[in-house]
């Protein structure tokens, strides 16, 4: 059986979704191994095949789902997937994309599916912040793209901005350390009560942050409150371990 985010968090709390839902979901979830994933359909998909979205968005652990309804947390994601054929070249500028690894066409279509299942799932941010890497302004793009293709009214009222605090870790241009990066998420409170922080950073910065190595999409659930510990992971069926950093030293 599948269910909206919404109505598996009123099950955990032994409460009828009819009392509380108000209006229709597109998106569903379900328990899956020793997580959840999510689905979902998109508006107008029946009539248009292009518009689906095929992907499903896995997490774990399940009783995650009570935290992923605050405001006040933190969804700190590492950039799309790349092209790891091209290396980034010695000393290149965050916004040099010509000589810097950029994402694949595939990518682009996956965080696509991955900003549409977000919203679809009652998972639209309060706030993004990304780095100034030309990989992950591109995985903004893309996402935005599928978070207002999902709802047009998706993104209405958040604020966007580029942090270069949150670049890659001793680049041209990057922070020495995450200092900066990790007080800026501590002091996350929920803002305006629109949906949580979600943060666009870089594979180093976020195993120096968390201790913990991430795909190429993949989302940590961060608590403030609780002295940055994570929660639980969010990452696409679709996802793998990338040529970089699981099966040789890369950057």
């Amino acid at each position: 059986m599948t269910m909206t985010l919404r109505n598996a968090l009123l099950v955990m709390l032994a409460i009828s979704p009819a009392i509380a839902a108000a209006q229709e979901m597109s998106g569903a979830v379900e328990r899956w191994e020793n997580g959840g994933r999510m689905t979902m359909v998109m508006p107008g998909s029946a009539t248009d095949p292009s518009r689906s979205v095929d992907e499903i968005l896995t997490f774990a652990p399940y009783e995650m789902l009570g935290d992923l309804a605050r405001d006040d947390v933190v969804l700190l994601m590492r950039h799309g997937p790349t092209d790891w054929s091209f290396r980034d070249r010695a000393g290149v500028a965050p916004t040099d994309c010509e000589n810097q690894r950029v994402m694949t066409e595939v990518g682009k279509r996956q965080m696509y599916g991955l900003g549409a299942l977000l919203v679809a799932n009652d998972l639209r941010p309060g706030r993004i912040v990304v780095s100034d890497w030309c990989r992950n302004q591109q995985t903004l793009d893309a996402m935005r793209d599928g978070m207002l293709d999902a709802d047009p009214a998706a993104l209405d009222d958040i604020e966007i901005e580029t942090m270069s605090d949150l670049n890659l870790l001793l680049s041209l241009g990057g922070a020495p350390d995450v200092s900066a990066m990790r007080d800026y998420m501590s002091r996350w409170d929920g803002g305006s009560n629109q949906g949580p922080l979600l943060v666009m950073s870089h594979f180093t910065n976020t195993q120096e942050l968390t201790e913990q190595a991430v795909y190429e999409g993949e989302i940590l659930l961060v608590d403030p409150d609780r002295d940055g510990q994570v929660l639980g992971m969010l990452r696409l069926a679709s996802a793998g371990p990338d040529l970089g950093h699981f099966q040789e030293d890369g950057e």
